[in-house]
């Protein structure tokens, strides 16, 4: 059993004067995640590195599985941190190692050090001839392959030595909390729980908002919902989401406006509401679930349309995935079976059967005309009768 795990990250280390503001983020993130697993964890930074370590008995498995789940993360390593006692120390840490870690010995290695301490008496050249000499020895079934071996022993000499051979990768991304804040459109569908994971793994922090429409959806609909939010939360931390009653919009729309623009007109109020909950909670931007050309009203012209009532920028980080391609991440971050339960959101009821598919900006606003007797007081009564749900991480 490791006693540590070096963190590995990539992009924040070419963050120049700033770099410090993302590792204490990330540093504060693996605490965070940590705070409910099994054992007591020091984590700190140390030139470039980033260390978890244990200071008894731990879960290994949970705290893989909660270090996996940690934006900014590219590796994880359980690694032995030994002091410098001699060459012949380092030879017999790194024998062991192998012998607990590989019970088959059949397989290829290579020794890659690292000196970063520099006043240590062997170059990294040396330090690897010399380590695969010696293993070599122990372990006579084993075979040196420079180019594609089955194992990698590091040695990182450093202010103590680091000896590690596995990586497990990690969700990559940058630290949450070091891009502002957004509101997502959340929806029952695949595509909005993925497109809320994607910007969050770019260090945004999300709030979300979902349209119900009782007695057109059920409260089984909206569970659905908070279900995902929930399994988002594990990769996000905690979700306010807002759920807003649509229904009197929809109907109102639906009775004064032209059928084939329905979806077109709702999607517009959806994203005025969403705005105002985003400018509220001081949100820097809107996200959605959409791709091209995946529906109507996800053409560039609807698009368009939609844009065109929002202030804030609009983020779309699935704009040029296929469905297959989102299916795969919606696996990845275990929403997909929850997102195709059969229980409809207001996204699939009063559609159309003839949508339009290129929407002539200046008709739509001509047709929403007709809305005016009644549509701010509507708009004002969904935002003020908004339920807001305080969102936790899913337990696994």
């Amino acid at each position: 059993m490791y006693s540590a795990f070096l963190i590995k990250y990539a992009e924040i280390a070419i963050k120049g004067k700033n770099r410090y503001l993302f590792e204490d983020a990330l540093v504060s993130n693996i605490k965070y995640k940590l705070r409910n697993v099994d054992g007591e964890f020091l984590v700190r930074k140390e030139q470039g590195r980033v260390y978890v370590e244990t200071t008894g008995e731990y879960d290994y498995e949970d705290t893989v599985d909660a270090l996996k789940k940690v934006f900014g993360i590219t590796g994880i390593c359980p690694v032995i941190l030994t002091e410098d006692e001699g060459f012949d120390k380092l030879c017999e840490t790194v024998i062991k190692h192998v012998d607990s870690t590989y019970k088959d010995k059949n397989i290829t290695f290579k020794v890659n050090a690292r000196r970063a301490r520099k006043n240590y008496p062997l170059n990294s050249m040396e330090i690897n001839a010399l380590v695969g000499e010696k293993v070599l020895e122990a372990f006579p079934e084993m075979k040196v392959d420079v180019h594609k071996p089955d194992i990698v022993i590091n040695i990182e000499v450093r202010k103590q030595i680091n000896i590690y051979s596995v990586e497990i990768p990690g969700a990559k991304g940058m630290p949450l909390g070091t891009a502002g804040k957004a509101m997502l459109l959340l929806s029952g569908g695949i595509d909005s729980p993925v497109a809320g994971y994607m910007v969050s793994k770019r260090g945004v922090t999300i709030e979300a908002t979902y349209f119900h429409a009782p007695p057109y959806t059920s409260e089984r609909a909206k569970q659905k919902v908070v279900d995902l939010a929930k399994k988002m939360a594990r990769y996000t931390g905690k979700i306010n989401l807002n759920v807003v009653n649509f229904t009197d919009i929809q109907l109102y729309i639906y009775e004064k406006c032209p059928h084939e623009q329905l979806t077109i007109i709702m999607r517009r109020y959806m994203m005025k509401i969403a705005e105002h909950f985003a400018k509220e909670s001081g949100c820097l931007g809107l996200v959605t679930g959409e791709s091209i050309g995946q529906v109507a009203s996800q053409t560039m012209q609807s698009l368009v349309a939609t844009n065109e009532v929002c202030e804030l920028p609009v983020y779309r980080p699935l704009i040029a995935f296929d469905k297959q391609d989102i299916i795969e991440v919606a696996d990845k971050i275990d929403t997909y079976e929850t997102s195709i339960l059969p229980f409809e959101d207001c996204c699939t009821i009063f559609v159309a059967k003839h949508p339009v598919t290129k929407p002539n900006l200046s008709y739509i606003k001509k047709s929403e005309l007709k809305l005016t007797e009644k549509i701010d007081e509507l708009v004002k009564e969904a935002i003020d009768t908004v339920e807001v749900i305080k969102v936790e991480p899913e337990e696994i």
